[in-house]
Formats: structure tokens, sequence, C-alpha cells
């Protein structure tokens, strides 16, 4: 019974995985769409691609006990396709100092990972040290995995916006890590379940920051809104009395009602002496 329920975890735990990994192909379609990298950042893909890496070894039979951790091999796998092609996709569309940047992050985390492959494959003669070997790197792989969109947290704070902290990739980064905390702690394993106590309640903080300050736009638009068809209504000149508009002469001279039969004399005289010249 144990074991078929650890296996169901294991496969919610791919599926939110899968979500998790193929979660950053919205901000690559932005990428390719304006053809800039923006202010987004390649550290969180290429921790992400050293520890799918790590934990796709861990779980081949190589490290793992023939199959018994096949659910981590095949989420693991497909995520370092995943990874490695948003990687890239970044470098094509970054500036020169941020290919230099991606390059020199990228180049050593592909050495570590090959390193690490072949002492553990050919220094230690059994699953329990091998497991520890590997088990030990990927453990602070996936922490840091976990903890950097403390990146992007910082920059939410500062900027008060939650624009490059997409909300789907918080979201299954807390799901998937709660459930492989789960089949970490089904599976007696350590290496797995570890890394998750500190990936579900970061995840749980990026939520939170999200809701925060996610309220604060929706209330900020609005008023925004307002301020911006305020500015575009043309100015209206007064209306004219429509009382004024069928007296002219007092209205252009200012007289008003009270003076109505001064008007009438005083054009009368006009008239009278524009005829008397002719």
């Amino acid at each position: 019974m144990e074991e078929k329920i650890r296996l169901a975890v294991g496969i919610m735990g791919n599926a939110a995985s899968m979500l998790l990994y193929a979660t950053p192909i919205f901000t690559f379609v932005r990428v390719v769409r304006k053809k800039s990298t923006e202010e987004f950042s390649c550290v969180p893909y290429i921790i992400a691609l050293l520890n799918c890496f790590l934990y796709t070894w861990y779980g081949l039979p190589v490290v793992s006990h023939k199959w018994e951790n096949f659910p981590v091999v095949t989420i693991n796998g497909l995520g370092v396709l995943l990874e490695l092609s948003f990687i890239l996709m970044y470098f094509y569309y970054a500036s020169t100092n941020g290919k230099k940047k991606v390059a020199m992050m990228t180049i050593p985390v592909l050495l570590v990972c090959c390193i690490t492959a072949i002492l553990s494959a050919l220094v230690f003669h059994d699953h329990h040290h091998r497991k520890a070997f590997v088990g030990s790197i990927g453990l602070v792989a996936s922490i840091a995995m976990y903890g950097s969109p403390l990146v992007a947290v910082k920059q939410v704070i500062q900027t008060k916006s939650v624009e490059f902290m997409p909300f789907y990739l918080s979201f299954f980064s807390f799901l998937a890590s709660s459930l492989w905390m789960a089949y970490g702690l089904l599976s007696h394993d350590l290496f797995l379940a570890s890394p998750n106590l500190v990936g579900s309640p970061l995840g749980i903080l990026q939520l939170f920051l999200y809701c925060k300050y996610r309220t604060r736009e929706s209330m900020e638009e609005p008023q925004k809104c307002d301020m911006e068809k305020n500015s575009e209504k043309p100015m209206q000149l007064p209306k004219v009395n429509a009382e004024n508009e069928e007296k002219p002469m007092q209205y252009l001279m200012g007289n008003g009602d009270r003076n109505d039969e001064k008007a009438k004399q005083h054009l009368q005289m006009v008239v009278t002496g524009a005829i008397g010249e002719m």
C-alpha cells in the first residue's frame, strides 16, 4: 500500500514539476516577440539545469538501486532538455555582456555535472556511497534552485511590481516542492526530501508577495486610467444663455434687460442720423 501511495505521489510530483519547468515558455514567448531579454535573469534556468542533471543521474541505476527512483529520472530528464533550450534562447537574444555572463555561469555548471558523474561512477563502488555523494551535491543544487527566485523577490520588493515574477512559476514551484517532499519522506530518502523542506516555504513566500503587490497594482490601475481620461477631455467653453441669444444687441453691449428701451432709442438715433447724412 505504501509503495502505491509513493508511486502516486511521484506521478503527481512529475506533473507539477513538468508544469514548473514548462512555465518559462510564456516568458520566452515574450523574449522572442520583443527580441530582448529585458530584466529577466538567466540564473534560475542555469541552476535548474544543474539540479535536473544531478537528480537525473541520481535516479539512474548507476547510483540508485535498480529503478527505485524512476519518477525522478523521467521528470528531471525532461527538465534538462527544457532548461538547455531556455538557456540557448536567452543566450541568443542577450546583449554582448549578457552572453558573457551566461557563458561564464553555464560552462562551470556543465563541468560540475560531468565531474560528479565520473567520480560517482569510478571512485565509489556501491549504491549507498554513490547516493550519498551525488545526493549531497544535488541537495546544494536544489536549495540553490528553490532559492534563486529570491533574486526576483528582491526586485519585486524594490519595484513593488510583480511583472518579473510570474504567478504560475511561484505556484508550481510551491506545489512541486511540496509533492517531492512527500515523495522523499515516503521513500525514506533525505536527499529527496530535505531540499524541498526549503523549497516549500520559499514558494509560500513568493505567493504571499505576489498577492500583496498584485493587489496594490490592481488598486492603482483604475486611478491611473481616470487621470488619463481626465487629461484627454477637451476644454469646453461656457454656453451662452438662450435669453442672450435672443437679444444680441443687449448681450454684446452688456446692457441687460434693464436697458432695453435705451438700447432701442440709441439704435433709432444712429439710424436717423445715417439717413439724415444721406
